[in-house]
């Protein structure tokens, strides 16, 4: 059996993979302070296993592109699952947090291969307003992930323990891998041919960037994501340190701004339709710069309420589901040949700059919240202000 492009399981294929990074970095949420305890390690060096997997995350999705516009989708593509599920099991028996880091890169670097490539392949399937539809359908599908997956970790730590997180990850990482392998067809056009090599790959990243419309969109893409990785990377230490909630708590609280992307996601899927990917860009943008500016008014306001840093973060997080999926397609949509290298070059700004954030963030944790929605605020602003300036020079030219 192969699947047929435009039919719901191949979107539901698609969403899948893309869910392999968020399964990994967010069902071990509420366990990080087990995991503090268990390995005699500090705070800080746990939540360098989420900023250590974004930069291997990161500088995994430079390869994946530009050698699957060379040698076809699959390939690469079961290459990630396989080193994915190989990290996650070293993940699951590791005993020092040396070792735990080292493994998350590993983990890192297979998982940003099914990422990348399922991106790829929508560009490789569809283009414009299309491509945008369906990579919104497939956040959707990616983001009930997050949603459940802080869930599915807290119960599993509270039963087995931490370990118990990387082994349900190694296992779904087989699984999936092995459904793709069987049904998933080879999608890419016609196959680049120069060689592979390093000179070869920053030469298609220089020339993508000589286009100022793929500059807007890949910047935008990154600040929007930098919100979304302050929340995920500091998240648990604010909501269960600061606030005191409970480990449950705690993902019920991230599950529901996971929902509120869902449905962002799922809106968006439908505007696009109507008002193009401008204009779901402008309605992702304006919810990025309310919600960060909420937060920072409602945690300043209200220091000891848990809500006041929730409630705007489900605002923001329904502006990710916007900005996400039509600032990708803006920027695909003019390079079918390198869709590959230019969802490389998306995907390594987005992840890189998230992880910088994150690292940052995880230093300047000191009992208070405000780090969270400072970080919110000045991203979400930016991002709106990108967004109407281009816009103008749009409506000028």
């Amino acid at each position: 059996m192969r699947l047929i492009p435009g039919t719901l399981a191949a979107t539901l294929t698609l969403g899948t993979m893309t869910a392999m990074v968020p399964l990994a970095t967010d069902i071990y949420l509420p366990a990080m302070p087990a995991m503090t305890r268990d390995l005699a390690t500090t705070d800080a060096r746990t939540q360098l296993t989420l900023s250590i997997f974004m930069v291997g995350f990161a500088f995994g999705q430079i390869f994946y592109g530009p050698i699957s516009d060379r040698v076809g989708r699959r390939p690469a593509i079961l290459f990630g699952f396989a080193l994915f599920a190989l990290g996650s099991i070293v993940c699951t028996l590791a005993t020092s947090i040396e070792t735990l880091l080292a493994a998350r890169v590993a983990q890192a670097l297979g998982g940003a291969g099914p990422v990348v490539l399922a991106r790829a392949i929508v560009r490789d399937l569809y283009e414009g307003p299309q491509a945008g539809r369906e990579l919104s359908r497939m956040a959707a599908i990616m983001g009930l992930t997050p949603a459940v997956a802080p869930v599915i970790g807290a119960a599993l730590l509270t039963v087995f323990g931490w370990r118990s997180n990387f082994a349900v990850v190694a296992l779904v990482a087989v699984g999936f891998g092995a459904f793709v392998f069987f049904v998933l067809p080879e999608t890419i056009r016609a196959r680049r041919a120069e060689p592979v090599s390093l000179r070869a790959i920053f030469a298609a990243f220089a020339d993508l960037l000589r286009h100022p419309p793929f500059r807007i969109y890949a910047l935008l893409n990154a600040l929007a994501f930098s919100g979304l990785f302050a929340f995920i990377s500091v998240g648990s230490f604010i909501l269960q340190g600061v606030y005191g909630v409970t480990e449950l708590g705690f993902a019920l609280a991230f599950g529901a701004c996971c929902i509120a992307f869902v449905a962002g996601s799922f809106l968006s899927s439908r505007i696009v339709q109507r008002r193009g990917l401008a204009g779901s860009l402008i309605v992702g943008a304006s919810l990025l710069a309310t919600g960060g500016l909420t937060q920072l008014a409602g945690v300043l306001g209200a220091p000891r309420e848990p809500l006041a840093l929730i409630g705007p973060m489900m605002i923001y997080m329904v502006g990710i589901g916007f900005t996400l999926p039509a600032s990708m397609a803006s920027a695909l949509t003019p390079f079918p040949d390198r869709a590959g290298a230019a969802s490389s070059f998306i995907g390594f700004g987005q992840t890189l700059s998230g992880a910088a954030v994150g690292a940052l963030l995880g230093h300047a944790l000191s009992g208070s919240a405000a780090p969270l929605p400072i970080v919110t605020s000045l991203v979400g602003c930016a991002a709106f202000t990108l967004v109407m300036a281009t816009r103008r020079l749009r409506a000028r030219g």
